[in-house]
């Protein structure tokens, strides 16, 4: 079975990639490489240097299955140039569907964001809900939902809403929340956060990869959205977490930013997947690798964006 993603050098798509290696898939890993390389070579690996909305026929020969993950990720990276986000996070996915289609390929696997539900005051977020999406970002990602959705007449269609994702990637992004208190409470000895009561879900990255991998083994599932978060926690006992395995003080701070979710992932767990790693897990990985100096360089989306002068 030969897959190819999307965004297979990034922060999952790294993990993702020597995870499916080692399952004995062939993988084409297409990423433009803006955080660098971050794969080794393998056998039944194909590494190629691309722009995703430049992927040709000739690209998707012999594969089966897209897990597309190559996106503008995170509200202000989105914020800094909207105009390419929306080709790169909208029009760039109906292009490569389109492609797909015609190429007959059999499953398409999107990387959406559990951030589309906005803000929710149910304590069980599931599928049905509507999606009420506040940030830019946010409403990337459920126009990219809808235009997929009305594909899946044409190959299984499935979408994974992910909660925030934590731990440690070879492309380690130190600007998502477990991963960014942890590195503040080394660095600085002491964890900002801005509010505090908002409840955010989480999802270990080793999970995340291992909910891909569920969907590549079971693709006569029915094609539509699946949740993917199991520790619903707020930002505050988040920090509190990281604090008694940091010394270090929390100062909080007003935020902009009111979203505040829980996400309930019954619908995934019916299809047979099992939480197996967690935040506390998180935690412990970005401590041990920031400790032993074992992080990679270009771990903030949004000033490597402006390096690369991504910023419009």
């Amino acid at each position: 079975m030969k897959i190819l993603i999307t965004g297979a050098s990034g922060y999952v798509g790294s993990v993702l990639t020597d995870y499916l290696l080692t399952k004995k898939f062939k993988i084409i890993a297409l990423d433009t490489q803006w955080f660098g390389v971050n794969l080794k070579k393998n056998k039944n690996l194909k590494i190629i240097k691309k722009d995703y909305r430049d992927i040709k026929n000739s690209d998707l020969k012999n594969v089966t299955s897209i897990i597309h993950l190559a996106n503008i990720a995170n509200d202000p990276g989105v914020e800094l140039n909207p105009q390419l986000s929306w080709n790169i996070n909208v029009l760039g996915t109906m292009k490569l569907l389109e492609l797909c289609k015609k190429n007959r390929i059999k499953q398409f696997i999107y990387a959406s964001s559990g951030s589309v539900y906005g803000i929710k005051k149910e304590k069980k977020v599931t599928e049905e809900l509507s999606l009420l999406p506040i940030s830019l970002y946010n409403k990337t990602k459920m126009i990219a939902e809808r235009v997929l959705l009305s594909y899946s007449k044409d190959m299984s269609i499935h979408i994974v809403r992910p909660a925030t994702v934590c731990g440690y990637s070879k492309r380690l992004r130190l600007d998502v929340s477990v991963n960014m208190l942890t590195y503040q409470a080394l660095k600085f000895k002491k964890i900002t956060v801005l509010g505090g009561k908002q409840i955010r879900p989480n999802l270990h990255i080793q999970d995340m990869v291992r909910i891909y991998f569920h969907f590549l083994k079971n693709k006569k599932l029915p094609s539509g959205c699946y949740n993917a978060g199991f520790e619903n926690i707020s930002i505050i006992n988040l920090a509190k977490k990281i604090q008694e395995k940091i010394k270090c003080k929390i100062k909080i701070k007003k935020s902009n930013d009111p979203r505040s979710y829980r996400l309930n992932s019954d619908k995934l767990l019916k299809t047979g997947f099992k939480q197996q790693y967690f935040v506390e897990d998180g935690i412990n990985e970005i401590k041990e690798k920031l400790q032993l100096n074992k992080v990679s360089k270009n771990n903030f989306t949004v000033k490597r964006m402006k390096e690369l002068n991504l910023d419009g």
